[in-house]
């Protein structure tokens, strides 16, 4: 698979998007479940994104048919979706992203296709261009992991390493070796079905990148825009002796 190398908004604010796509990231991905990120707010950030080699990506705040179609509608270019833990789960998510009859996705003129100007373009090509991730952050999801990859429409899996841990009892613990194996389990069987595999790592070093490559990681979405600010401002304050 392609590798692709991005990064992760909470913060919807336009000049954000500005600077984060100047750094060549092939994503950036807004985060609507866990921010005040709206509907507007991402359409704003896809029209910053405009003539950016760098794609809007929308981790949805459910996987319900609305949150799915609205964000697609106004031209995300991937779509990430939470707590997926089973087959069935994996099946609805796919029948919210693409157009009959593959899915249930409604057509209409919209901010994707450019209004109409490019509806027909936009139709033919969607199903197969838009790339759908499901996320991975539960006990229950790793053990049906071969089971969710098998879907078809599903291009790959994202981990979320901290509902992981929850998930297995430790949480915030997602150095700990039992999240390490679950974590190598997804990424074998990614390999498997010949799927993306995903991570988010949120606090970025040299070290963890490496050993997500080596593991068969090929999305990685690395810090967000609230780390990167927390990380100046920790430095700035440590150099000035205020920390």
């Amino acid at each position: 698979m392609k590798e692709m190398i991005g990064t992760w908004m909470q913060i919807a604010n336009n000049d954000i998007t500005r600077i984060l796509s100047n750094k060549k990231f092939d994503f950036i991905c807004a985060d609507m479940e866990h921010s005040s990120f709206c509907i507007k707010d991402f359409s704003d950030m896809v029209h910053t994104l405009q003539g950016s080699t760098t794609k809007p990506f929308a981790r949805v705040e459910s996987n319900e048919e609305m949150a799915i179609r609205k964000v697609l509608d106004m031209g995300a270019e991937g779509i990430i979706v939470p707590l997926v833990n089973n087959k069935e789960q994996a099946e609805k998510a796919v029948s919210f992203c693409q157009y009959p009859p593959e899915g249930k996705r409604g057509f209409a003129f919209c901010q994707a296709n450019d209004y109409g100007d490019r509806f027909d373009e936009y139709a033919k090509n969607a199903n197969r261009d838009i790339l759908l991730l499901l996320m991975i952050e539960s006990k229950q999801a790793v053990d049906n992991i071969e089971d969710i990859l098998s879907v078809k429409g599903v291009d790959g899996v994202f981990i979320g390493p901290y509902d992981m841990s929850g998930s297995y009892g430790i949480t915030g613990q997602i150095d700990h070796d039992i999240i390490k194996e679950a974590i190598k389990r997804v990424a074998i069987a990614c390999k498997k079905y010949q799927k993306m595999a995903g991570i988010h790592i949120v606090t970025v070093t040299e070290e963890k990148v490496k050993f997500a490559k080596e593991q068969g990681f090929t999305f990685l979405a690395l810090g967000m825009d609230t780390v990167f600010i927390n990380e100046g401002a920790d430095n700035a304050a440590r150099i000035a002796g205020r920390k």
